[in-house]
Protein backbone atom coordinates (compact mmCIF):
# COMPACT_ATOMS: atom_id res chain seq x y z
CA UNK A 1 0.00 0.00 0.00
CA UNK A 2 1.38 3.37 -1.04
CA UNK A 3 0.23 6.49 0.75
CA UNK A 4 -1.10 9.04 -1.70
CA UNK A 5 -3.60 11.81 -1.51
CA UNK A 6 -3.84 13.50 -4.87
CA UNK A 7 -7.55 12.73 -5.37
CA UNK A 8 -8.37 13.48 -1.73
CA UNK A 9 -6.63 16.86 -1.95
CA UNK A 10 -8.46 17.63 -5.20
CA UNK A 11 -11.80 16.81 -3.56
CA UNK A 12 -10.92 19.07 -0.63
CA UNK A 13 -9.96 21.94 -2.95
CA UNK A 14 -13.19 21.60 -4.95
CA UNK A 15 -15.22 21.50 -1.73
CA UNK A 16 -13.54 24.66 -0.45
CA UNK A 17 -14.01 26.57 -3.72
CA UNK A 18 -17.63 25.54 -4.27
CA UNK A 19 -18.59 26.00 -0.60
CA UNK A 20 -16.96 29.44 -0.50
CA UNK A 21 -19.02 30.53 -3.49
CA UNK A 22 -22.11 29.10 -1.80
CA UNK A 23 -21.37 31.18 1.30
CA UNK A 24 -21.26 34.33 -0.82
CA UNK A 25 -24.05 33.69 -3.33
CA UNK A 26 -27.40 32.47 -2.05
CA UNK A 27 -28.66 31.88 -5.60
CA UNK A 28 -25.74 29.57 -6.29
CA UNK A 29 -26.32 27.73 -3.01
CA UNK A 30 -30.06 27.31 -3.70
CA UNK A 31 -29.41 26.09 -7.24
CA UNK A 32 -27.23 23.16 -6.18
CA UNK A 33 -28.32 22.13 -2.66
CA UNK A 34 -30.15 18.87 -1.99
CA UNK A 35 -33.86 19.70 -1.84
CA UNK A 36 -36.65 17.11 -1.95
CA UNK A 37 -39.11 19.21 -3.95
CA UNK A 38 -36.60 20.08 -6.66
CA UNK A 39 -35.55 16.45 -7.05
CA UNK A 40 -38.88 14.65 -6.80
CA UNK A 41 -41.14 17.12 -8.59
CA UNK A 42 -38.78 18.88 -10.98
CA UNK A 43 -36.44 15.90 -11.54
CA UNK A 44 -33.34 18.00 -10.83
CA UNK A 45 -31.20 14.94 -10.13
CA UNK A 46 -27.87 16.77 -10.36
CA UNK A 47 -28.52 17.99 -6.81
CA UNK A 48 -27.80 14.47 -5.54
CA UNK A 49 -24.18 15.13 -6.56
CA UNK A 50 -23.71 18.89 -6.42
CA UNK A 51 -24.90 19.12 -2.80
CA UNK A 52 -21.85 17.07 -1.77
CA UNK A 53 -19.64 20.10 -2.41
CA UNK A 54 -21.72 22.69 -0.54
CA UNK A 55 -21.60 23.37 3.19
CA UNK A 56 -23.60 25.49 5.60
CA UNK A 57 -20.67 27.47 7.01
CA UNK A 58 -16.91 27.38 7.51
CA UNK A 59 -17.20 25.26 10.65
CA UNK A 60 -19.20 22.63 8.78
CA UNK A 61 -16.72 22.68 5.89
CA UNK A 62 -13.58 22.50 8.03
CA UNK A 63 -14.91 19.65 10.16
CA UNK A 64 -15.77 17.58 7.08
CA UNK A 65 -12.47 18.29 5.34
CA UNK A 66 -10.44 17.35 8.44
CA UNK A 67 -12.43 14.10 8.67
CA UNK A 68 -11.70 13.43 5.00
CA UNK A 69 -7.98 14.08 5.52
CA UNK A 70 -7.79 11.70 8.47
CA UNK A 71 -9.29 8.72 6.65
CA UNK A 72 -8.70 9.20 2.94
CA UNK A 73 -4.97 8.94 2.33
CA UNK A 74 -4.45 5.33 3.41
CA UNK A 75 -7.63 4.17 1.70
CA UNK A 76 -6.82 5.98 -1.53
CA UNK A 77 -3.36 4.40 -1.49
CA UNK A 78 -4.93 0.97 -1.04
CA UNK A 79 -7.74 1.31 -3.59
CA UNK A 80 -6.18 3.53 -6.22
CA UNK A 81 -7.55 6.79 -7.58
CA UNK A 82 -10.39 5.51 -9.77
CA UNK A 83 -11.93 3.24 -7.16
CA UNK A 84 -11.54 5.94 -4.52
CA UNK A 85 -13.36 8.49 -6.70
CA UNK A 86 -16.14 5.96 -7.32
CA UNK A 87 -16.37 5.29 -3.58
CA UNK A 88 -16.66 9.00 -2.76
CA UNK A 89 -19.42 9.77 -5.24
CA UNK A 90 -21.41 6.56 -4.83
CA UNK A 91 -21.35 6.90 -1.03
CA UNK A 92 -22.45 10.53 -1.22
CA UNK A 93 -25.27 9.78 -3.65
CA UNK A 94 -26.25 6.72 -1.60
CA UNK A 95 -26.57 8.89 1.49
CA UNK A 96 -28.70 11.42 -0.36
CA UNK A 97 -30.94 8.68 -1.76
CA UNK A 98 -31.67 7.40 1.75
CA UNK A 99 -32.46 10.97 2.85
CA UNK A 100 -34.75 11.28 -0.18
CA UNK A 101 -36.50 8.03 0.71
CA UNK A 102 -37.10 9.08 4.30
CA UNK A 103 -38.13 12.68 3.57
CA UNK A 104 -39.95 12.03 0.29
CA UNK A 105 -43.13 13.78 1.49
CA UNK A 106 -41.39 16.83 2.94
CA UNK A 107 -40.85 19.04 -0.08
CA UNK A 108 -39.03 21.70 1.92
CA UNK A 109 -36.39 19.33 3.34
CA UNK A 110 -32.92 20.31 2.21
CA UNK A 111 -29.35 19.48 3.12
CA UNK A 112 -25.78 19.99 1.98
CA UNK A 113 -22.36 18.58 2.80
CA UNK A 114 -19.92 15.83 2.02
CA UNK A 115 -20.71 13.94 5.24
CA UNK A 116 -22.39 11.00 3.50
CA UNK A 117 -19.43 10.52 1.17
CA UNK A 118 -16.96 10.87 4.03
CA UNK A 119 -18.83 8.33 6.13
CA UNK A 120 -18.64 6.01 3.14
CA UNK A 121 -14.85 6.42 3.18
CA UNK A 122 -14.69 5.81 6.94
CA UNK A 123 -16.80 2.66 6.80
CA UNK A 124 -14.99 1.35 3.74
CA UNK A 125 -11.79 1.80 5.77
CA UNK A 126 -13.30 -0.20 8.64
CA UNK A 127 -14.10 -3.01 6.21
CA UNK A 128 -10.75 -2.94 4.40
CA UNK A 129 -8.47 -2.59 7.45
CA UNK A 130 -9.51 -5.22 10.06
CA UNK A 131 -7.28 -3.84 12.82
CA UNK A 132 -8.44 -0.26 12.38
CA UNK A 133 -9.34 1.71 15.51
CA UNK A 134 -11.11 5.06 15.69
CA UNK A 135 -10.54 7.15 18.82
CA UNK A 136 -9.02 4.04 20.42
CA UNK A 137 -12.26 2.12 19.76
CA UNK A 138 -12.16 -0.98 17.53
CA UNK A 139 -13.49 -0.13 14.10
CA UNK A 140 -16.36 -2.60 14.22
CA UNK A 141 -17.52 -1.27 17.62
CA UNK A 142 -17.29 2.34 16.48
CA UNK A 143 -19.35 1.41 13.42
CA UNK A 144 -22.02 -0.31 15.48
CA UNK A 145 -22.31 2.65 17.88
CA UNK A 146 -22.54 5.00 14.91
CA UNK A 147 -25.33 2.96 13.30
CA UNK A 148 -27.39 2.84 16.51
CA UNK A 149 -26.91 6.58 17.06
CA UNK A 150 -27.86 7.40 13.46
CA UNK A 151 -31.04 5.32 13.58
CA UNK A 152 -31.97 6.98 16.87
CA UNK A 153 -31.26 10.40 15.36
CA UNK A 154 -33.49 9.70 12.36
CA UNK A 155 -36.33 8.51 14.58
CA UNK A 156 -36.07 11.24 17.22
CA UNK A 157 -35.56 14.27 14.93
CA UNK A 158 -33.98 16.08 17.90
CA UNK A 159 -31.29 17.92 15.96
CA UNK A 160 -30.47 19.34 12.55
CA UNK A 161 -27.87 16.70 11.70
CA UNK A 162 -28.44 14.79 8.44
CA UNK A 163 -28.37 11.34 10.03
CA UNK A 164 -30.07 9.85 6.97
CA UNK A 165 -27.24 10.85 4.64
CA UNK A 166 -24.66 9.71 7.20
CA UNK A 167 -26.29 6.31 7.54
CA UNK A 168 -26.86 5.84 3.81
CA UNK A 169 -23.31 6.90 3.01
CA UNK A 170 -21.84 4.55 5.62
CA UNK A 171 -23.80 1.58 4.28
CA UNK A 172 -22.97 2.44 0.67
CA UNK A 173 -19.27 2.77 1.48
CA UNK A 174 -19.10 -0.61 3.17
CA UNK A 175 -21.07 -2.34 0.39
CA UNK A 176 -18.91 -0.75 -2.30
CA UNK A 177 -15.76 -1.89 -0.50
CA UNK A 178 -17.04 -5.49 -0.44
CA UNK A 179 -17.92 -5.28 -4.15
CA UNK A 180 -14.41 -4.09 -4.97
CA UNK A 181 -12.81 -6.61 -2.59
CA UNK A 182 -15.13 -9.61 -2.01
CA UNK A 183 -12.50 -11.31 0.14
CA UNK A 184 -13.39 -8.81 2.89
CA UNK A 185 -16.48 -10.87 3.68
CA UNK A 186 -14.26 -13.80 4.67
CA UNK A 187 -11.27 -11.92 6.11
CA UNK A 188 -13.21 -9.26 8.04
CA UNK A 189 -16.82 -10.47 8.40
CA UNK A 190 -17.58 -8.89 11.81
CA UNK A 191 -17.97 -5.22 10.78
CA UNK A 192 -19.69 -6.13 7.52
CA UNK A 193 -22.36 -8.14 9.33
CA UNK A 194 -22.71 -5.94 12.44
CA UNK A 195 -23.03 -2.78 10.38
CA UNK A 196 -24.60 -3.93 7.13
CA UNK A 197 -27.42 -6.12 8.44
CA UNK A 198 -28.99 -3.61 10.91
CA UNK A 199 -28.96 -0.83 8.31
CA UNK A 200 -30.48 -3.01 5.59
CA UNK A 201 -33.13 -4.23 8.05
CA UNK A 202 -33.90 -0.62 9.07
CA UNK A 203 -34.34 0.45 5.43
CA UNK A 204 -36.65 -2.50 4.70
CA UNK A 205 -38.75 -1.70 7.77
CA UNK A 206 -39.23 1.97 6.90
CA UNK A 207 -40.12 1.08 3.31
CA UNK A 208 -42.76 -1.40 4.41
CA UNK A 209 -44.00 0.60 7.39
CA UNK A 210 -43.05 4.29 7.08
CA UNK A 211 -45.31 5.19 10.00
CA UNK A 212 -42.52 3.97 12.26
CA UNK A 213 -40.67 7.15 11.34
CA UNK A 214 -43.73 9.22 12.25
CA UNK A 215 -43.90 10.59 8.69
CA UNK A 216 -46.73 10.28 6.20
CA UNK A 217 -45.83 8.84 2.84
CA UNK A 218 -47.78 9.45 -0.31
CA UNK A 219 -45.98 6.44 -1.80
CA UNK A 220 -47.73 4.13 0.66
CA UNK A 221 -51.22 5.60 0.79
CA UNK A 222 -54.12 4.02 -1.00
CA UNK A 223 -53.90 7.04 -3.31
CA UNK A 224 -50.33 6.75 -4.44
CA UNK A 225 -50.28 9.79 -6.74
CA UNK A 226 -48.79 13.10 -5.75
CA UNK A 227 -51.90 15.24 -6.30
CA UNK A 228 -52.17 18.77 -7.68
CA UNK A 229 -53.10 19.97 -4.19
CA UNK A 230 -50.04 18.28 -2.73
CA UNK A 231 -47.83 19.98 -5.26
CA UNK A 232 -49.50 23.36 -4.73
CA UNK A 233 -49.06 23.16 -0.97
CA UNK A 234 -45.40 22.23 -1.34
CA UNK A 235 -44.79 25.08 -3.78
CA UNK A 236 -46.63 27.56 -1.55
CA UNK A 237 -44.62 26.56 1.50
CA UNK A 238 -41.36 26.73 -0.41
CA UNK A 239 -42.26 30.14 -1.91
CA UNK A 240 -43.02 31.59 1.52
CA UNK A 241 -39.74 30.24 2.88
CA UNK A 242 -37.88 31.92 0.02
CA UNK A 243 -39.58 35.25 0.74
CA UNK A 244 -38.76 34.94 4.43
CA UNK A 245 -35.13 34.23 3.55
CA UNK A 246 -34.95 37.31 1.30
CA UNK A 247 -36.49 39.54 3.97
CA UNK A 248 -33.98 38.25 6.51
CA UNK A 249 -31.18 39.01 4.06
CA UNK A 250 -32.47 42.59 3.66
CA UNK A 251 -32.54 42.95 7.44
CA UNK A 252 -28.93 41.76 7.76
CA UNK A 253 -27.26 43.21 4.66
CA UNK A 254 -29.62 45.80 3.20
CA UNK A 255 -31.62 46.02 -0.01
CA UNK A 256 -28.50 46.47 -2.13
CA UNK A 257 -27.38 42.92 -1.28
CA UNK A 258 -30.25 41.35 -3.23
CA UNK A 259 -29.66 39.69 -6.57
CA UNK A 260 -31.81 40.45 -9.57
CA UNK A 261 -33.67 37.19 -9.14
CA UNK A 262 -34.39 37.90 -5.46
CA UNK A 263 -35.79 41.33 -6.35
CA UNK A 264 -38.07 39.70 -8.92
CA UNK A 265 -39.30 37.22 -6.30
CA UNK A 266 -40.22 40.08 -3.94
CA UNK A 267 -41.91 41.99 -6.76
CA UNK A 268 -43.99 38.97 -7.71
CA UNK A 269 -44.88 38.34 -4.06
CA UNK A 270 -46.07 41.93 -3.61
CA UNK A 271 -48.55 41.51 -6.48
CA UNK A 272 -50.41 38.67 -4.76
Amino acid sequence: MQLTGSVSLLIIIINCVVSWRGFRETDFFARYEFEVEKIMIYKDYKRLVTSLFLHVNWQHLIFNMISLLLFSFALEGFMGSLKFIALFFLSGVGGNLLALLIHRTDGSYSSVGASGAINGIIFASIAVFPQMAIFFIPGWLFGLIFIVYSIYGIRSKKDNIGHEAHLGGALAGMLIATVFYPSIILSNPLPVLLIGLPVIAFIIIIVKNPSLLMVDSFWFKKQQNYTVDDRYNVQKKTSQQEVDRILEKIHRKGMQSLSRKEKEVLKEYSRR
